[in-house]
C-alpha cells in the first residue's frame, strides 16, 4: 500500500474518464505555455547577444543567429567596469542585509515577545505604511538624505533598509509562531532579552532570514532608479551603471553588445534563486502564516 505522501490527488481510475483526461491535458498545456512565456525573455536576450548588428535589425528578425558571435561579450567589457560596479552592489547589499536584519529583527522580536506599550497600534502603524505608494515618499527620502549630507554614499541605501515595514511584519509574524515557553525558560536560567533573541529566535528563524536575504539581494541587484538619484558614477551599483551608461537613450553602443551585458547580469540572480527557491517558498509561507 502506498503511503499518504506517495498518493496523488487523482488516481489511475480517474484517468479512465475522458473528461478528466481533457481537463488534465488542458492544465498541462497551460503550465507549458506559462513556462515558455517566462523563459522566452531570457532565451531571447541570450540569443540577441550572439547576433550581428545586421541580424539584430533584420526584418523579420531571425530567432537564432546564423553565427554565434561570442566576441560581443568581450567587446561589452570595454564599455563597463563590471568589477567596480559589482563591488558597489555587494557592499550595498551587505550593508542593507546587516541593517535590515539587525534593527528590524530586534524590533520584530520586541513587538512579538516583549511588553511594549500599545504594540498593537505600533504594528498597525507599520502595516498602514505598506498602503502608501513607494513613489510618494521618494522625494522626501531624497531631501532628507541631502540635508544629512549622505548623497553619493552607501548610507543612502543602508539607512532606508533599516525601515522596511514589509520585512518587519514578516519577521514579526514568524516570531509570533515561536512558543513563548522557550523564552520563559531561558529567562528563568538568567538569559537576557538580547540573549534570547540571539540564542533562540535567530537560530529558529533561519528560513525567514534566508528568504529576506535573497529578497534583499534581488532588490539591490535590480534597483537602478534610486541609485541614479543618490549615487554618482563611481558609487553606482551594477543595475544603475547599466541604466546610465548602456540602456539610457542616446547611447551609441550596439544593441547586440547591450544584450551581452544584460545576459551576463542575468546569471547571478538566476542561479541564486534556482538554488535557494525552496527556502524562499518555505520562508514566505512560514512568515505569512501565524502559528
Amino acid at each position: 500500500m502506498k503511503s499518504a505522501q506517495e498518493r496523488a490527488i487523482m488516481s489511475r481510475y480517474d484517468f479512465r474518464k475522458s473528461g478528466v483526461k481533457v481537463v488534465y491535458a488542458f492544465m498541462v498545456a497551460c503550465i507549458v505555455l506559462i513556462s515558455l512565456s517566462m523563459l522566452y525573455p531570457f532565451v531571447n536576450t541570450f540569443l540577441n547577444s550572439l547576433k550581428s548588428t545586421q541580424e539584430f535589425f533584420a526584418f523579420p528578425a531571425p530567432f537564432f543567429p546564423s553565427k554565434f558571435l561570442w566576441g560581443n561579450y568581450k567587446e561589452s567589457l570595454t564599455y563597463l567596469n563590471i568589477g567596480l560596479h559589482f563591488k558597489n552592489t555587494i557592499l550595498i547589499f551587505a550593508g542593507n542585509t546587516f541593517f535590515s536584519l539587525t534593527f528590524l529583527g530586534l524590533a520584530a522580536f520586541s513587538l512579538s515577545h516583549l511588553r511594549v506599550p500599545i504594540k498593537k497600534w505600533i504594528t498597525l502603524y507599520f502595516l498602514s505604511t505598506l498602503l502608501i505608494p513607494a513613489a510618494s515618499y521618494l522625494i522626501p527620502n531624497f531631501l532628507n538624505l541631502k540635508d544629512l549630507g549622505l548623497l553619493n554614499s552607501y548610507w543612502a541605501y543602508w539607512l532606508p533598509a533599516g525601515a522596511n515595514a514589509f520585512y518587519l511584519l514578516l519577521l514579526k509574524n514568524f516570531f509570533d509562531g515561536i512558543h513563548k515557553e522557550l523564552f520563559e525558560s531561558a529567562r528563568i536560567d538568567g538569559a537576557s532579552e538580547f540573549r534570547c533573541f540571539l540564542g533562540i529566535a535567530v537560530p529558529l528563524s533561519a528560513p525567514i532570514l534566508i528568504t529576506l536575504v535573497l529578497l534583499g539581494f534581488s532588490t539591490t541587484w535590480n534597483d537602478f532608479y534610486w541609485s541614479s538619484l543618490v549615487m554618482q558614477e563611481d558609487k553606482l551599483p551594477l543595475a544603475g551603471a547599466i541604466y546610465t551608461k548602456i540602456i539610457y537613450p542616446g547611447s551609441t553602443i550596439n544593441w547586440n553588445v547591450r544584450f551581452a551585458i544584460l545576459s551576463m547580469t542575468l546569471l547571478p540572480p538566476l542561479a541564486l534563486f534556482l538554488f535557494f527557491q525552496k527556502y524562499i517558498i518555505s520562508g514566505l509561507s512560514l512568515g505569512a502564516v501565524k502559528g
